[in-house]
């Protein structure tokens, strides 16, 4: 393929949106639902950055492998129903995944600090 491109893309902070994708090895992040494990093999995270606020992790999908060995989607919102904050009982382990997004986008200027418990 051929492909050219010109100019200089810049990053808009009116309402920024960054979805970033995360390969978990399986077996290291288990999420249980309604008493079934299930084995994350990849994340996406979705941070935002709305009207110059600082960047927020609003939502992560995983997708995941069940007991029968089929691939299943799960999604958590990670803010509260007011979307001031954090969503309460959102387990450690899955605030470690949205920390390793933030992370590994962090050259996308992610500045991001996963909330306290």
């Amino acid at each position: 393929m051929d492909l050219s491109a010109t100019g200089e893309p810049v990053m808009t902070h009116q309402d920024p949106q960054v979805r970033v994708g995360v390969h978990i090895s399986k077996g290291t992040c288990v999420l249980t639902r309604g008493g079934t494990d299930f084995a994350a093999y990849h994340a996406w995270v979705e941070f935002a950055a709305p009207e110059q606020a600082s960047w927020t992790a609003e939502k992560i999908a995983f997708s995941a492998q069940g007991p029968d060995g089929k691939s299943v989607g799960l999604k958590v919102d990670l803010l509260n129903d007011a979307c001031d904050g954090p969503r309460d009982g959102v387990p450690d382990a899955i605030w470690k995944v949205v920390a390793l997004a933030a992370t590994s986008a962090g050259d996308v200027g992610i500045r991001y600090t996963a909330p306290t418990s």
